[in-house]
């Protein structure tokens, strides 16, 4: 297969075209140029978009990482030649499945070309499946290690072995491991899980019938025993209502007794009640009698709830036999007499000194000769001396007087400032007053106290009829408990007597049971095991009917041993048949891990020839895994070691080597597709990988991208 050219809305990408030609394309452009989209869509074109695909923590979905930058809807087109005829394929996106619409036509006619569909398009082109592709003839920088596919594995295998690629071992091996499964291929899976399925089923199923017939057999021995339990109850219970119908008997006997001497006890009560007042009178007069004992309680009570009598205030001494009214006025007055008596008087003019100045005088007039003069001034000064002495003497007389009468009155006040005798008249006055108020209300709460008790006195002797109030209230208290004792006395004998009646009209008959009675169960106890007993009876039938039930469903035990039995041989078979199949599948895997250990010689001869070529001679050994992976050895090297012993270019050229040999065998016609592969060659190296390259584009095409100058 030759691919023209492609045309892509892929990415960044926007209906843009690449044109190829035979043999080796050398597509030389910077990075983020769009390189790795191209190859991306190339494989998207063959073998289609995998929409299942989910976006991982590092991964990127195709479908996502390879959306149209500008919004469009992906699409793309491919013109190749394909057996000698030009073909154009086309992918777009209807609705939302990217390039979910799939058409192939010949490229100059547009008649379809039915052999190819979207899902086999890759197969069909290139005779390989997608995973067989991309690890053979598709090679990019971080993809060159080649890993284990088993599409790959089988068609390495089949190729190098039997030189057709059809895989008819794998395909017989497959048929194999499928009837294996269909015998088991797990634990529920598969003719013999299901089989002994089957058979525990079965066995169940026998194991349930044998016991639900021990159910059965158990619930009719109980359904007896439980017969015998009800019958003897039965008994119990007609014994026990016979005893109650005696019993019964008896109590109307005792009723009629006890309705005879109500009736007798009523008409005494009825005799002796007769001469006194009504019930009603009598509740009258006790009411009025036991509201006047309280209302004399009630007046006692106020009368020892009464204040004493309020006590006279003390009299100060000084104020005996004086009313209070009069007292400071009287106090006033001592007060004056006092401070009067306690005033000093003025002095009368001294007549002395007159006295004593004219006997002057007259003695000068004496002696001048003037007797006359002399002798009358002298005895005027012999009298205003006389005059004199006696004016002091009654002076001093009526001072002492007043002195006496001062402390006397100073004397009955006990002393002190009379300021203080003053305020302790005023003092008395007031108490004096506020007693006199005290005493007056007193006086007047005594005295409508004891009215009260009169009238309430009067009333009472009224009432009673001059006899005493505890009497009275006792005689009608008697009289209301003779006519109360009536009425329950009647009330009693209506009751026996409805209630012998009711007990005659309540009384049956009852014969005597005929069987002995050996249980001693009360009528409760007794009623509660019979309903006990019954509704375990239903219950039992129940159970019966659910028991016989089952083992209808269940079926007969003779058909489910033979169905059994035939299990049981069928899963013989199926244990034969699968050992038989387990022993073929061993003896083809140790015959395809033999071809298998074939396989690798031819793949690493010439992945060790085109090594070599790469590195100049340097590595001459180069040995290939089962799992494809690679060791090789350097010249005087004696031990092989694996890939990452080297280098990375090293590794990258042991890595672009055995691809290479992989594509030769698998993918002959197909193009080869290399993304950046050579960029960690050195220079010499690389011109040999471009030599190869040169010489492989002469059988195929090559479409090499880089971002480096050298390829060209």
């Amino acid at each position: 297969m030759k691919i023209h050219s492609m045309t892509a809305t892929f990415g960044k990408l926007e209906n843009q075209a690449l044109e190829l030609r035979p043999g080796l394309n050398i597509i030389t452009a910077p990075n983020e140029w769009g390189k790795s989209t191209w190859c991306a869509f190339l494989a998207v074109m063959l073998y289609g978009l995998d929409t299942r695909e989910k976006t991982t923590k590092n991964t990127l979905a195709v479908k996502e990482r390879y959306a149209p930058w500008s919004g469009s809807p992906m699409a793309g087109r491919m013109d190749l030649n394909w057996n000698g005829r030009d073909i154009t394929i086309e992918r777009w996106t209807k609705g939302r499945t990217p390039m979910g619409e799939f058409r192939a036509y010949e490229t100059q006619s547009g008649l379809p070309v039915p052999e190819l569909t979207g899902a086999n398009c890759g197969q069909m082109l290139l005779g390989v499946e997608k995973s067989v592709f991309l690890r053979a003839g598709y090679l990019r920088l971080a993809d060159l290690p080649v890993t284990e596919d088993e599409p790959l594995r089988r068609r390495l295998n089949a190729l190098v072995t039997t030189g057709d690629d059809s895989g008819e071992a794998d395909l017989l091996a497959q048929k194999l491991k499928d009837l294996k499964n269909k015998c088991r291929s797990n634990r529920v899976n598969g003719l013999i899980p299901q089989a002994e399925m089957e058979k525990a089923a079965l066995e169940n199923k026998l194991s349930e019938l044998s016991a639900a017939k021990k159910q059965q057999i158990a619930i009719q021995q109980r359904q007896k025993e439980l017969e015998e339990q009800i019958a003897g109850l039965e008994n119990h219970k007609k014994a026990l209502e016979y005893a109650a119908s005696e019993e019964n008997n008896r109590r109307i006997l005792q009723a009629e007794a006890t309705a005879a001497a109500a009736a007798r006890h009523a008409d005494i009560l009825t005799a002796r009640c007769a001469d006194l007042p009504t019930s009603a009178t009598a509740k009258q007069c006790l009411e009025n009698l036991l509201s006047l004992q309280q209302q004399l309680q009630a007046v006692q009570m106020d009368a020892h709830l009464l204040p004493p009598p309020p006590q006279a205030p003390n009299v100060p001494p000084c104020l005996y036999n004086l009313p209070a009214n009069k007292a400071v006025d009287q106090v006033n007055t001592d007060i004056a007499d006092y401070h009067a008596c306690m005033a000093i008087s003025k002095k009368g003019f001294p007549f002395w000194i007159l006295a004593v100045l004219a006997a002057a005088i007259g003695a000068a007039l004496l002696l001048a000769e003037w007797f006359i003069p002399g002798l009358l001034m002298f005895g005027v000064g012999v009298c205003l001396s006389s005059f004199s002495v006696v004016r002091i003497s009654k002076e001093k007389a009526a001072f002492a007087a007043r002195r006496t009468k001062a402390e006397s009155i100073r004397t009955r006040y006990g002393g002190g400032d009379p300021q203080d005798w003053l305020a302790s008249a005023h003092q008395y006055a007031q108490k004096q007053a506020a007693y006199d108020a005290e005493l007056t209300q007193y006086q007047q709460s005594r005295q409508q106290m004891n009215q009260r008790l009169s009238e309430l006195n009067a009333a009472i002797r009224e009432a009673t009829q001059e006899n005493s109030l505890p009497g009275a209230i006792e005689h009608w208290r008697s009289v209301l408990r003779l006519h109360d004792d009536l009425a329950i006395a009647q009330q009693e004998q209506q009751r026996a007597a409805e209630h012998a009646a009711a007990i005659k009209v309540m009384a049956k008959v009852v014969e005597k049971p005929t069987m002995e009675d050996n249980l001693n169960w009360s009528e409760t106890v007794t009623a509660k095991l019979l309903a006990d007993a019954a509704f375990e009876q239903k219950q039992l039938q129940i159970r019966l009917g659910q028991c016989q039930g089952r083992m209808d469903a269940l079926g007969a035990e003779k058909d489910l041993q033979d169905k059994l039995d035939a299990v049981n041989a069928r899963l013989d078979k199926l244990h034969k048949t699968f050992q038989a199949l387990e022993l073929a599948l061993q003896t083809l895997e140790k015959a395809t891990a033999e071809l298998q250990r074939r396989f690798a010689p031819r793949i690493a001869k010439a992945a060790q020839a085109l090594f070599g070529k790469l590195t100049g001679g340097r590595y001459d050994r180069l040995q290939l895994q089962q799992d494809l992976s690679v060791n090789a050895a350097a010249t005087g090297e004696n031990v092989l070691h694996t890939a990452q012993w080297r280098s990375e270019g090293t590794m990258d050229q042991l890595y672009f080597a055995l691809r290479l040999a992989v594509a030769r065998e698998l993918t002959p016609e197909a193009p080869l597709i290399l993304d950046d592969a050579l960029v960690r060659f050195d220079d010499p190296r690389h011109a040999a990988a471009m030599e190869i390259l040169r010489q492989e584009a002469e059988n195929k095409q090559i479409i090499l991208f880089t971002c480096q100058s050298r390829e060209q």
